[in-house]
């Protein structure tokens, strides 16, 4: 029946109720004004939030660099925003592009040793922004919270959590 409060999971159809309406806003609007924060936190450093999430993909990747098929799935871009973007940072020398010695249609991706000072010098404050305007804000039992609540989210999207607990 339409309208009703049957628990998530059982398979009945419902319509949201406006309190998870107004919850769901809640979390949109939050997200979007934190990453306005911590991207103009990131432009004071020189590098741009996109920047960022291209050069901590390469930073993490064995011997600092991935195909840029690899990139553009760690990262979850389109192949030619990440193909225009990657020849924005390379013009920059952040990163560093070339051929795949297995596949002479892809390319190896690779952190340039500007790019890895770039990273360091903006993650510092990148860093003490995300204490300072996400986790200042928490408690333990609300991180607690937040981490179940993210990874029912994620079990529930796509079969299983995709991140490790540390």
């Amino acid at each position: 029946m339409a309208g009703t409060d049957a628990p998530a999971g059982t398979g009945r159809r419902r319509r949201m109720t406006v309190r998870e309406l107004a919850i769901w806003r809640a979390l949109i609007e939050t997200t979007a004004e934190l990453s306005r924060i911590l991207s103009a936190q990131l432009q004071e450093s020189g590098l741009s939030a996109a920047d960022y999430q291209v050069l901590l993909a390469l930073t993490e990747a064995e011997g600092r660099q991935l195909r840029s098929a690899q990139l553009a799935t760690a990262i979850d871009w389109e192949r030619s925003r990440l193909s225009h973007h990657l020849g924005r940072m390379e013009r920059r020398g952040l990163i560093g592009r070339s051929g795949c010695a297995t596949d002479n249609r892809g390319a190896e991706i690779s952190l340039t040793p500007a790019g890895a000072r770039a990273f360091r010098a903006a993650s510092v404050p990148h860093l003490r922004a995300i204490k300072e305007h996400f986790a200042d804000a928490l408690t333990p039992d609300q991180f607690d919270a937040l981490d179940g609540i993210l990874r029912a989210l994620d079990r529930h999207l796509h079969g299983h959590p995709h991140w490790e607990q540390p």
